[in-house]
């Protein structure tokens, strides 16, 4: 049994936390640049929704007053930004089983460095899929009807959604420690969280017993404010539950994992 490297305890200050963040996240971006089918089988399953749902069932499902494809693609982005952030945990535990992270521990460089360079390239490769799936939206009829700015907002939040789902993934990741457990292990939070939401079809639609569920689950309340960006009319309100719910996931699972991060270390 191999001993875990020894870990150098020195004081890091904020530019040097920043620095060691960003050279994290430049190699776990390398490592896709360098294997790109990691990027090209990851942006077929949302491509595969897009056109399933369209097609298979847009037509079997009406909202009132409102396109299905420009109904559908807010919960088509949000659903990309939440999946995609299953990586995070299968790549940080695959660094953790190479011993990657124990090598990290060894070098003089930030502890927080190792879990933000994740959540952070995973960020960024998360921008890369949704706006991929903008442009696939648009080539089968998905508008933004409510200008540019709320545009650029809605896209802003997808990969914001991303993100705190990637700290969630993290923690589950750290809390498992194999990239076969924590694969199945994401997608147990994941999938009642998206199916049982406002993203495919309108709430209203399910037995009550659901509704309450759905209507208060943060995956619903992170469509309802993509959906009012894209199509317009009010967005304070269901913006401001959005963030709210940012704020939350973010709160506890940052600390949280790295909690578990540095208990690993021990």
């Amino acid at each position: 049994m191999t001993a875990k490297a020894t870990t150098i305890k020195t004081r890091v200050t904020p530019p040097e936390t920043i620095r060691d963040t960003f050279t994290v996240a430049k190699r776990n971006l390398l490592r896709i640049v360098r294997l790109p089918q990691l990027l090209v089988f990851s942006t077929i399953q949302p491509v595969m929704f897009v056109l399933l749902f369209a097609y298979v069932f847009g037509g079997a499902i009406s909202i009132p007053g409102v396109n299905y494809i420009d109904f559908l693609m807010a919960g088509i982005f949000v659903q990309t930004a939440i999946f995609g952030a299953t990586n995070t945990a299968i790549g940080l535990t695959e660094d953790l089983q190479a011993g990657i992270v124990d090598r990290f521990r060894s070098l003089p460089m930030a502890r927080s460095a190792v879990l933000a360079g994740r959540t952070g390239s995973d960020a960024a490769r998360n921008l890369f899929v949704v706006l991929l799936m903008v442009g696939v939206g648009f080539l089968i009829g998905f508008r933004f009807h409510a200008g540019f700015l709320p545009a650029f907002g809605a896209i802003a939040l997808a990969v914001a959604v991303g993100y705190a789902f990637s700290w969630v993934m993290a923690t589950i990741g750290l809390a498992v420690k194999t990239s076969e457990a924590a694969q199945a292990a994401g997608f147990i939070p994941i999938f009642p969280l998206v199916f049982a939401s406002s993203a495919f079809v309108p709430v209203e639609t399910m037995p009550n017993w659901l509704q309450v569920f759905a209507e208060n689950q943060p995956v619903t309340r992170f469509v309802d404010a993509m959906r009012a960006l894209i199509l317009g009319g009010p967005t304070a309100t269901p913006v401001s539950y959005a963030v709210l719910w940012l704020a939350i996931l973010l709160a506890i699972f940052i600390p949280l994992s790295v909690r578990l991060y540095r208990r690993s270390a021990q």
